[in-house]
């Protein structure tokens, strides 16, 4: 993208990420209503905090999904920061449990650097934290990361302790008494590649000491090892797909390279893997529910997205559109946790109404976000806002999932997450519970009520993108601004 010389007054970005992203998106001019005050207008330098606030404001009155519950008029020069006036101004919305920390400001080289490429720095891990026993275990490696790549850590393994050198490791027991999973985070350090930490890794009986640095990498969205596979189990061949994130435009690609073999070998039953994926691109959600829609119409609808009244213009119809490596799946089972979000969650309320008692989720209930947003940027700043922007609705107009999709499946399967097993694994405990049900076996549903249901995932501790108490769910501990891979994927440092 080309940077103007000062901040555009609006360029809305056609590349929409992290829970849901809408495939086409269109001009407008000027802001919406509401005041504001303070700052100083547009004086001083382009990227000056009370400019770069003010920007924030207008687009928020032009586009936030949720118009009226924003305020009337707001005096910027009451916040120290782009982040505390973004607080403020979805106050409300968050209250009613609609825009839960939705909106933000994030970079537009980041984000496009991971959209483009899967390009993001860290240690390429997924954390979890059990919090009563005061331990931290790695639920997920990145093959192409340093942790896997250099140090050899991978899921199943525990990190005892935390240390700039060998010198001065800490005990992680001790830093989640003291300083809870935040301290954690600021153990570990800030998403810088160069960054060099010793980490203490226990895996069963076997202790020692790595060095780690973390690097840039590519964030592969379907894991060379677990990604995706077949299972043959009585006689019988079962698709089994592990996609970590939407957010990698490569993800398409992938997605049609395993479900041709999917296709190839006749499968028409398929566990679809979403236990850490956070969201991301809604094309690649579209992708996705074209290969699954091999026996869907061209006039069946797979999705429709709504906005606000005054930008209905921008509503679209997304249509099944079956490609050459599209499967016709009779069952689907979908591995399912509290992190589970947005665009996974767009995939499986659209065949809600087409497979009903045929799909089911596995393991616990979804986060619950059945909305998007569109990117709004101020080049010359670097900044790109993040606006709660519209609504995803199925071929039945069903958008109201904000608990979660356990009340709205009509089968489903409480399971653990068994980390000390491998993804993919048949016998891994949510994997093996999706296949159960695939099978006719009987087992106990997942409540429906929010706090049950996020309980029921059995990760309702690990890190989150939510504040919400209900939910059980927290924001991801990062130290500093969390990175848009961060806010993808949950748990990863």
């Amino acid at each position: 993208m080309e940077t103007p010389s000062a901040p555009p007054t609006k360029n809305v970005v056609c590349s929409l990420i992290i829970a849901l992203l809408v495939s086409a998106c269109g001009g407008g001019g000027g802001g919406g209503g509401g005041n504001t005050s303070g700052g100083g207008g547009a004086t001083g330098s382009a990227c000056s905090l009370a400019n770069r606030q003010n920007w924030v404001v207008s687009q928020m009155n032009e586009w936030y999904l949720y118009p009226e519950t924003l305020p009337q008029s707001i005096n910027i020069a009451n916040y120290n920061s782009i982040d505390a006036l973004i607080s403020a101004m979805i106050a409300t919305a968050k209250l009613q449990n609609k825009d839960r920390d939705f909106t933000y400001i994030t970079s537009i080289a980041q984000e496009n650097a991971l959209i483009n490429s899967g390009s993001t720095a860290g240690f390429g891990i997924l954390l979890y934290y059990d919090l009563t026993a005061r331990r931290v275990f790695i639920l997920e490696a990145y093959e192409t990361a340093p942790a896997y790549s250099t140090a050899g850590i991978d899921r199943g393994d525990e990190i005892i302790e935390i240390g700039t050198s060998a010198n001065d490791l800490r005990k992680v027991s001790d830093i989640l008494a003291a300083e809870g999973r935040q301290g954690v985070s600021n153990a570990l350090g800030p998403s810088t590649a160069g960054l060099t930490r010793v980490l203490r890794i226990a895996r069963g009986s076997t202790v020692r000491n790595v060095t780690v640095s973390k690097a840039d990498y590519s964030l592969e969205p379907l894991s060379p090892r677990h990604g995706a596979r077949i299972i043959d189990e009585g006689g019988k061949r079962y698709g089994y797909i592990n996609l970590r994130t939407f957010i990698v435009d490569s993800a398409s690609t992938r997605l049609k390279e395993e479900f041709a073999k999917f296709r190839s070998a006749g499968i028409t039953e398929v566990v679809i893997d979403f236990r850490y994926n956070g969201g991301g691109l809604v094309r690649v959600a579209q992708t996705m529910g074209d290969l699954l829609g091999g026996n869907r119409q061209t006039s069946e609808t797979f999705s429709e997205t709504v906005y606000r009244s005054s930008k209905s213009s921008q509503n679209s119809l997304k249509q099944f559109s079956p490609q050459p490596e599209s499967i016709s799946p009779i069952k689907l089972a979908f591995i399912t946790t509290s992190s589970s979000a947005s665009a996974s969650e767009l995939v499986i309320n659209s065949f809600i109404p087409y497979l009903n008692d045929r799909l089911a989720l596995i393991g616990g209930n979804t986060f619950g976000k059945p909305v998007g947003q569109i990117a709004a940027d101020n080049a010359a700043c670097d900044d790109r806002l993040r606006v709660l922007a519209f609504t995803t609705r199925n071929s039945a107009g069903s958008d109201a999932y904000f608990n979660g999709l356990a009340e709205a499946v009509k089968a489903s399967c409480r399971a653990n997450d068994d980390f000390s097993q491998a993804l993919g694994s048949a016998s891994e405990g949510s994997t093996r519970q999706a296949l159960d049900w695939l099978q006719g076996r009987a087992c106990t549903p997942i409540p429906a009520t929010t706090a049950q249901a996020a309980e029921a995932s059995n990760i309702g501790q690990r890190t989150t993108i939510s504040k919400d108490a209900d939910l059980q769910l927290e924001p991801v501990p990062v130290s500093g601004r969390p990175t848009p891979a961060q806010r993808e994927i949950p748990g990863l440092f």
